[in-house]
């Protein structure tokens, strides 16, 4: 069985992934860097060439293989939600986690990350990530299997919510 982390950026998925994945002696995948390995660019270079589109099918691509694998914990993309099909295969024998934070949280945690391209144009940084939470927080509800706040808690708390109803799941099965 996966664990599966979603939730915008800066909600703490590769931090916590990484304890996650040591804690419970999986592997840890980001899809993100699987993503760069393939395309051999980054992703702002990738979109920038090739634009969302191709991104987000590449991005499917990754998560379809990925779900076929066991005993993962994968950190996804923030927008891996929005294609249906992206979320039926990663639930596919998998605890899902959204990692789920504040607007305030979020935006003091990646205000200076350059590593991402723009979702949207025309818009205040604020103003971006407002209409992005928006329209993805629903996606993230009804992907979820459970909702992890990570508002004011420290990465070793986050993964210890996750890896205690990791373990009951598999109690469960």
């Amino acid at each position: 069985m996966n664990v599966v982390l979603i939730g915008y950026r800066g909600t703490g998925k590769s931090t916590v992934g990484r304890i996650v994945a040591e804690r419970l002696g999986l592997r840890l995948v980001s899809m993100d860097s699987e993503i760069v390995k393939r395309a051999a660019l980054s992703i702002p270079e990738f979109v920038e060439k090739y634009g969302w589109v191709k991104f987000r099918d590449l991005e499917s691509d990754v998560a379809q293989e990925l779900a076929l694998q066991k005993d993962l914990v994968i950190d996804t993309g923030g927008g891996v939600i929005e294609r249906q099909k992206n979320v039926d295969h990663l639930r596919r024998d998998a605890d899902v986690f959204w990692l789920k934070a504040s607007i305030h949280t979020i935006t003091g945690r990646i205000r200076h990350d350059a590593s991402r391209p723009a979702l949207t144009s025309g818009k205040t940084f604020l103003e971006e990530v407002a209409e992005v939470l928006e329209k993805r927080e629903p996606l993230y509800s009804a992907a979820a299997h459970h909702i992890v706040d990570t508002d004011d808690k420290a990465p070793g708390t986050i993964a210890e919510e996750i890896v205690t109803l990791w373990e009951r799941n598999r109690g469960a099965v």
